[in-house]
């Protein structure tokens, strides 16, 4: 899979957390997310619980809570779109604040939020713990397509270098003058994302030439096996196995 790639959300580390094979979390993850949206809304007092679990696997990978915090920032449309919720929605009315607001209004914004949260939470505290390049070995070992994979690979790995030749476009227009001071530059900046565009393309036909005269066939070469044994399976499984019994309280109580 080559080299590392660093990315803004991974904490460089070495909590048990850390340790963890990548499938182990990823699968763990996954597994969390599941109870938490197959959870009732009305059961509040399990979401509480989830969001306790969490803080417990924050506080073993020793994540700041502040850092936490920043990351979960990327929810903002989700919270957007539940606050309109209570005043879109039809149904019973009721008086909040002096508002008079829809009952399922509210407690589909309550569903909305605590359920995203939660689930941002536990990716960004995925991130935290995870290089991408061991994410990309987890879902190899968890059987994922190798297409799928490799474009995710892919991806990775070109963004910086597609937005490096974004940034020395820029430098090379204001260079020149140019400002973006309205809709008549719109046709230089359009111009300029076309030129992009045929750039990236061109890179691309070159990357895969390279590769396939290398011997590429389809697949990538495995240099590191991610494995796990049973214990470290266990240690993964704590946090799905645990929001599973609060799940099933949700729908007995």
């Amino acid at each position: 899979m080559g080299a590392g790639h660093a990315h803004k959300l991974y904490r460089h580390g070495h909590s048990p957390v850390h340790r963890l094979p990548p499938h182990c979390k990823l699968a763990a993850v996954f597994g969390f997310v599941l109870v938490v949206v197959s959870t009732p809304r009305e059961a509040v007092w399990a979401f509480g619980l989830y969001a306790a679990l969490l803080a417990a696997v924050a506080a073993a990978a020793r994540i700041p809570v502040g850092f936490l915090l920043k990351r979960l920032v990327i929810e903002v449309p989700f919270v957007a779109f539940a606050l309109l919720m209570p005043f879109v929605v039809p149904g019973e009315q009721t008086t909040v604040l002096g508002v008079s607001v829809s009952v399922p209004g509210l407690w589909g914004a309550w569903n909305v939020l605590a359920k995203a949260t939660l689930g941002v939470a536990a990716s960004v505290l995925l991130a935290s713990t995870t290089e991408l390049r061991a994410v990309l070995l987890g879902l190899q070992r968890l059987k994922l397509p190798p297409l799928l994979v490799q474009i995710a690979s892919f991806m990775i790995r070109y963004g910086d270098v597609i937005t490096d030749e974004m940034r020395r476009m820029s430098i090379a227009r204001r260079s020149r003058g140019f400002e973006a001071r309205g809709v008549r530059q719109w046709g230089v900046l359009a111009t300029s994302m076309g030129a992009l565009f045929i750039r990236s393309y061109e890179r691309g036909e070159r990357v895969h030439l390279a590769m396939v005269s290398r011997g590429y066939a389809g697949t990538m070469p495995v240099i590191d096996e991610a494995t796990a044994d049973r214990t470290q399976w266990a240690y993964a499984a704590t946090l799905p196995v645990l929001a599973l019994a609060i799940c099933l309280l949700g729908w007995t109580l």
